[in-house]
């Protein structure tokens, strides 16, 4: 229909089986693989507000802090693309891995990208602790980058695959969880360490980044692999013992049969970035796309970035701009529990609606409040009662995101494509997330410095774009055995026309040949 894209699930197999603790336990080692994204995230935003690390990396930037240059805008207090691209480096470089990362995955399987992942990072981790000049904090930036892209890349799969259909949203969003228990962690840290005096202050900071690395090298080496990339591999006996383990009953040969049914189509694939192509999957293309790009387009890591350089910016001393950053943080993991928790018994689409509409009216009100008080010169101040309503808005606003496009960003996409372009289909997402998290991240500071207040407003603009598109475009794809999805997709009032029957799998060809007269 028309109005909102809901299809009812007819002619989708549902598995026996049911939830293990080896299953949930599995997915909570493999979502730390969300701890390196999340804390670098909040991490980055930190050490750029602190004076010490300004001091010896970005001279002119603290100059322009302290007043030495005599440029008085608020809005510009932070505008340097030196400064912009220690941000944005890390992404530019996780682009260009997933490229290497999605050959790696169907290769070898979901746990040795991780492995690489982990230890990319913990390498970037390194240097940049013991960064002594730009070159080499910007060379510990990049490894950081080659281990996001590795595992943001293979985790969403690994928990897609590893988890039941009807909790498969709920495990997924692990990896989200992890991610905002990273940018909590972190804005803590450097609260923290703040407080240390000279150098030893931010090098701790950018160093700590070691732990989670260390955490998920382990999981790539302890995991086991996903019932679907050891079929793909030609392992099928010990995929069905897998499969039996994390389901809990023996008798997993519906789904098992799917998944062999759906790696002989995959092995028909020489090239799945050719095959993603092909018309029957434009809409998980099309997806794939604009979720994450729509995703980095709400303006949220203008706020996970540059938290405490906003809240500077709005007047906050360097403690209490920390400290707020801690309180969006705590807000984040909150509402990702939400997320958990609704996901799969109110669907996809409820919540990414919703979320939208909490954005729009959040980044309204701020950009009135902030011109109010600064206007276009970027000079005033915000009263003690404006101020704190400014950090309810924005933490009313960070809720509404880590509920919705937090992490369904993720979810969907890992979740809509066949295993011929899994992989394939997972890179394009990380790839148009890491790109428009690059530009953004490059862009930010400028564009504050440049549209002043009117920022908030041209992120709103696609909040209401994306938000449309939702309604119109989006199937429900919960409680959706993952190699079925082609049947959700084949009901939609738009995409259907693109799905050809015989890429249903075979319990939906039945039904529909059953259907027909």
């Amino acid at each position: 229909m028309a109005g909102g894209g809901i299809v009812s699930n007819v002619g989708v197999r549902h598995y026996e089986g049911g939830v293990t603790f080896f299953v949930v336990f599995t997915c909570m080692v493999g979502a730390t693989g969300g701890l390196i994204f999340g804390y670098d995230i909040g991490i980055s935003g930190g050490v750029t507000s602190m004076d010490a690390f300004l001091k010896k990396f970005f001279r002119s930037v603290y100059d322009k802090e302290q007043g030495a240059t005599g440029n008085d805008s608020a809005y510009c207090k932070f505008d340097s693309h030196l400064l912009q691209l220690f941000t944005s480096s890390l992404y530019l470089a996780a682009l260009i891995a997933s490229f290497f990362a999605s050959a790696v995955t169907r290769a070898f399987g979901r746990k040795i990208s991780m492995f690489v992942g982990g230890l990319t990072f913990l390498t970037g981790s390194i240097l940049n602790g013991f960064a002594q000049n730009m070159a080499m904090l910007i060379i510990g930036r990049i490894f950081l980058g080659l281990g996001v892209g590795f595992c943001n890349q293979s985790v969403p799969v690994y928990l897609s695959e590893m988890a039941p259909a009807n909790l498969r949203g709920a495990l997924n969003i692990g990896f989200q969880m992890a991610t905002t228990i990273g940018i909590l962690v972190a804005n803590l840290i450097n609260y923290a360490t703040s407080k240390i005096h000279g150098d030893n202050g931010w090098r701790i900071s950018l160093g700590l980044a070691a732990i989670p690395a260390i955490m998920v090298t382990l999981g790539g080496l302890l995991l086991p692999d996903s019932p679907n990339s050891l079929v793909d591999r030609g392992k099928r006996e010990e995929a069905r013992r897998m499969l039996q383990k994390i389901r809990g009953t023996e008798n997993v040969e519906e789904e098992f049969q799917d998944l062999v049914e759906a790696s002989e189509a995959s092995k028909q694939v020489s090239n799945p970035w050719k095959n993603i192509l092909e018309r029957k999957n434009r809409p998980q293309l099309i997806f794939a796309i604009l979720i994450p790009s729509f995703q980095q387009l709400t303006g949220i890591n203008v706020i996970m970035f540059y938290a405490p350089v906003l809240f500077k910016t709005l007047g906050f001393e360097s403690d209490a701009s920390l400290m707020s950053a801690v309180i969006t943080g705590v807000v984040n993991v909150i509402a990702t529990i939400v997320s958990i928790v609704s996901v799969d018994r109110f669907g996809r689409r409820i919540l990414f609606l919703e979320g939208g509409i909490q954005m729009l009216i959040c980044q309204v009100l701020v950009s009135i409040f902030i011109g109010q008080a600064f206007g276009t010169t970027g000079q005033g101040s915000l009263s003690k009662g404006t101020a704190n309503f400014v950090v309810f808005l924005i933490c009313a606003y960070v809720a509404a995101f880590a509920w919705s496009w937090g992490p369904l960003g993720w979810l969907v996409p890992s979740e809509i494509f066949p295993l011929e372009t899994r992989s394939a289909g997972t890179a394009i997402n990380v790839i148009f997330n890491m790109a428009f998290t690059f530009i953004i991240g490059q862009c930010f500071l400028s564009m504050l410095c440049t549209m002043k207040f009117g920022l908030f407003l041209f992120f709103s603009c696609f909040v209401i774009i994306m938000t449309l598109f939702i309604y119109f475009f989006l199937p429900e794809t919960k409680n959706v055995p993952i190699e079925e999805m082609y049947s959700v997709w084949k009901a939609h009032w738009f995409w259907g026309k693109y799905i050809p029957d015989d890429a249903l799998g075979s319990y939906a060809r039945n039904v529909q040949m059953t259907k027909s007269p």
